[in-house]
């Protein structure tokens, strides 16, 4: 895998209070981490687990069975579906 440069990483600026750089510098510190990876390490690790909750979905036996039946369901579209995408086929042009 090629190492990543110089120019394709990108920098965030962010403003913080003396008290809480100095706990930030004493956690790296525990760790033997730059402060600049120890916020990068925790960051990416938050945003991972934030964008899994919001992605994710998860179901009991009973709840998964009623899902997967929903779509297996055949379907049928009532009159004003099938209006508003006639309507939207006229309308929209997709490149």
């Amino acid at each position: 895998m090629k190492a990543p440069t110089q120019a394709n990483k990108k920098r965030i600026n962010i403003r913080i209070e003396s008290s809480v750089k100095s706990l930030l510098e004493r956690a790296a510190g525990f760790e033997g981490k730059t402060v600049s990876k120890f916020i990068l390490h925790s960051a990416v690790e938050q945003a991972k687990k934030t964008v899994h909750a919001h992605e994710a979905m998860a179901l009991n036996a009973k709840n998964s069975k009623t899902f997967f039946n929903a779509l297996a369901a055949s379907v049928s579209f009532n009159s004003k579906l099938t209006d508003a995408l006639e309507e939207h086929s006229r309308q929209v042009v997709s490149k």
